[in-house]
């Protein structure tokens, strides 16, 4: 493949990414223009909804103010009030970056594959900045440095990987990590390597259980949720809006549900709280899922703090009997801190970016706090996973083990 077609092929990539994620929302808003409304209103509106809607799901702030009539309906206080919109459908977030993946992977197959990589980010930057641009309204302004940058590190990141991970680069190819780990001693590798690895495999682990419960959640709470969509008095066609951009937010859900593991929990709203221990809730938005949230305190709900912990466990356990062949016990609990560490910065991180400001009045603090998240899950594992990895299989006498 020459230039000019690596060229057109990358840019045709990025291309197809951002109309995807933006298609998810804009879809459902133009049948309900189309069948809904009959066409009475200017499209354009509609447009910039799910401009927005895109991109506040890849982080973008949104100075927005609500309509008196919409604000009653959702239940929201002080809707003359302009609000920055801070929270993010991280659903959009996480198609943007699967989607980039496939097109990394796709870019790598060419033979420019650096100058695809440069053309496919500089296409996807461009379009981020004119969706932006065509979203600007005096009810609901985006920034228009973030709606450029953010959007465009979230493709970057996914296409850096499938550009990575494709089988056209794979092998023992240098890279400054590999080079860096490369010239430490063979102790420092396995500490270093098996913390990294057991501190993402655990936080994967408790991501898991979170979905799972989130899901048992809902299931749970079927009756309410049905409750909560008739009383919006939606068509069939809002119905479908209000439900995709439910799913959009599923991931945040998840994130939410760790934080209720790991032990902080998080808010919906300010002075609110959805702990294991007990939840204290004041008026909440009539958002459907948000029926699934638990109520008052609960009997078994501690139980959910031994998920981190059953987790670093296994993490240790697994990790253990290859880590204590050519670890010493003093090594053994640096393995510990640095799983404790690199999970507890994803778990903070997470919840980070899963949390913000969803509208005016008490919503203005809503998710999890982050620094309460990281610092609870990097004490779990840490203790947890020291645990495993004294508990697993007997140490090997000093004859057995290998020369450093």
């Amino acid at each position: 493949m020459n230039r000019q077609l690596t060229v057109l092929f990358a840019a045709f990539e990025a291309l197809l990414v951002a109309a995807i994620g933006i298609a998810v929302p804009l879809l459902p808003l133009t049948l309900l223009w189309g069948i809904q409304y009959g066409l009475a209103l200017d499209w354009s509106v509609f447009w910039r909804a799910a401009a927005d809607i895109w991109l506040l799901g890849h982080g973008v702030d949104i100075t927005m103010t609500l309509d008196p009539t919409t604000a009653a309906q959702l239940g929201f206080p002080g809707a003359g009030t302009p609000v920055e919109l801070t929270i993010g459908a991280l659903g959009f977030s996480l198609l943007t970056a699967l989607l980039a993946v496939r097109a990394g992977r796709r870019v790598a197959e060419t033979r420019y594959r650096v100058m695809g990589l440069i053309v496919s980010l500089s296409t996807f930057a461009l379009v981020s900045f004119g969706v932006a641009f065509s979203a600007l309204h005096p009810l609901a302004r985006p920034s228009l440095v973030q709606g450029v940058l953010l959007p465009t590190a979230v493709f970057a990141v996914g296409a850096l990987i499938g550009l990575r991970n494709s089988r056209a680069l794979t092998g023992d190819a240098p890279t400054p990590v590999r080079n860096w780990l490369g010239d430490r001693s063979l102790t420092t590798r396995t500490v270093l390597t098996t913390g990294l690895r057991g501190g993402a495999a655990a936080v994967a682990g408790i991501m898991l259980l979170a979905a799972a419960v989130t899901a048992a959640a809902i299931a749970a709470s079927y009756a309410r949720i049905i409750t909560l969509y008739e009383s919006l008095h939606t068509e069939v066609l809002g119905g479908i809006a209000v439900t995709l951009g439910q799913l959009a937010f599923l991931p945040n859900l998840v994130v939410w549900t760790a934080s209720w593991l790991v032990g902080p929990g998080f808010a919906i709203g300010t002075g609110s709280s959805v702990s294991p221990l007990a939840s204290q809730l004041g008026p909440v938005p009539a958002i459907p899922v948000l029926g699934a949230l638990p109520q008052g305190q609960l009997a078994v709900g501690f139980l959910g703090l031994l998920a981190p912990v059953v987790v670093g466990f296994l993490v240790g356990a697994v990790l253990g009997p290859g880590a204590r062949r050519e670890l010493e016990r003093r090594e053994l609990v640096i393995v510990a801190l640095i799983i404790g560490a690199s999970g507890g910065v994803i778990l903070g991180v997470l919840a980070w970016v899963s949390g913000g400001t969803a509208g005016p009045g008490r919503l203005v603090d809503v998710g999890p706090n982050p620094w309460a998240v990281g610092a609870w899950g990097a004490l779990e594992l840490f203790l947890s996973s020291l645990f495993g990895l004294f508990a697993s299989l007997r140490r090997p006498r000093k004859a057995d083990r290998p020369q450093r």
